[in-house]
């Protein structure tokens, strides 16, 4: 029985690569690359997406310390040397320091918010090519069930049921291959978004507390 259900495994397989074979066209080659590019994706965001990039704790203390000290040229020349999170949105606080409160508070916001927004197209491709997908497979799909209907009514109607479900298969194999391409995309897409949402709102309100400390008048 095992042998059997091997075999039977063996043969699927086999069936499934030859669907793939017969099905391969411009669609199949859009949905390929498109999975190249997400798996590309989703392993930059794994070394990119990450605390110690965007809100390092040894940077923050640093950052933290010298604001409490009050050594304020100090703090100006760190988050000029430093590329994290919070000393990109404090560069134009610290610069604007000894001004108007409301102008200091306003530099740091306008910073803040170009700074999430610049961490979050880091993995607003996943989301590109998850909702594409889909529908890139439905296209290929309506075209073959066409090119399917299209051959049926050449032999006007003369065609038998497994030239026309091999037809059918064909053009149902782009939507499996469009959902086998978004499932994953949309899956990383959604993990990669809440870690971005919560290191960059712990580095907004850290850098909101040293704002608060800078000197104004």
């Amino acid at each position: 029985m095992i042998s059997t259900f091997t075999l039977g495994q063996a043969g699927q397989g086999s069936a499934l690569w030859a669907l793939f074979v017969q099905s391969f066209d411009a669609f199949t080659v859009i949905l390929l690359l498109g999975s190249v590019v997400g798996v590309a994706t989703i392993f930059v965001c794994m070394f990119e997406v990450r605390a110690r990039n965007i809100v390092p704790e040894a940077v923050l203390g640093r950052l933290t310390d010298l604001a409490r000290a009050g050594r304020w040229e100090d703090l100006k020349i760190a988050v000029r040397e430093d590329d994290s999170f919070v000393s990109r949105v404090l560069r134009p606080a610290v610069a604007a320091s000894g001004g108007d409160r409301v102008a200091i508070r306003d530099a740091a916001e306008l910073a803040a918010a170009e700074e999430s927004a610049r961490w979050f197209r880091k993995i607003d491709f996943l989301s590109v090519i998850g909702n594409l997908g889909p529908l890139v497979g439905l296209a290929g799909t309506v075209w073959g069930m066409i090119l399917a209907f299209t051959s049926l009514g050449n032999t006007q109607g003369q065609a038998g049921p497994a030239d026309l479900s091999l037809g059918i298969s064909k053009a149902l194999f782009h939507t499996l291959l469009g959902l086998c391409l978004a499932i994953p995309c949309l899956f990383a897409y959604g993990i990669y978004r809440n870690i971005v949402d919560r290191l960059c709102t712990r580095g907004t309100v850290i850098a909101s507390e040293i704002v608060e400390r800078l000197p104004a008048k």
